[in-house]
């Protein structure tokens, strides 16, 4: 979890957050999209993976007194197993928030602004977007941000 504290221009303090979805549930318009999350991804992934890096590591291990195994083999055969699990954890969802608890001036209040993006690097630059939407304007989102305030 990333936690920032900003001023915002009109004076309130904000405390702006991100942190990683590990298991999503599916809903609505999001659940044809959201096939590949969750713990059962996770397993059936790590054990194909398994069972591929045990073929690629016994394979010439097995046949080594017949076998010349060239480095390049080995380099190919770890960027494949690295790719699969690096892939899944840059492209899991991350969940901003935005809140604050007002102002001594009875005109600003409590406000908590919620949103999610895929992918870390979408969720450093919306965090960015954020803060600096704080700082000139004193409100964290706009009609084209996926944060909009928490109804809850």
């Amino acid at each position: 979890m990333v936690r920032k504290t900003v001023t915002a221009g009109d004076g309130r303090t904000w405390e702006v957050s991100r942190h990683i979805e590990w298991s999503v549930p599916a809903v609505g318009d999001e659940f044809e999209h959201d096939v590949d999350g969750g713990r059962g991804a996770v397993v059936m992934v790590v054990c194909a993976l398994i069972v591929f890096g045990v073929v690629i590591v016994a394979w010439p291990l097995l046949t080594q007194s017949r076998l010349h195994v060239p480095l390049f083999y080995w380099l190919f055969a770890l960027v494949i197993l690295g790719f699969f699990p690096v892939r899944w954890y840059l492209r899991r969802p991350w969940t901003i928030v935005a809140k604050t608890d007002g102002h001594y001036n009875s005109d600003a209040k409590q406000e908590h602004w919620v949103g999610k993006v895929r992918g870390v690097g979408k969720a450093q630059e919306e965090m960015r977007v954020v803060l600096l939407s704080l700082r000139q304007r004193g409100t964290p989102g706009h009609a084209d941000t996926p944060l909009q305030p928490d109804t809850n």
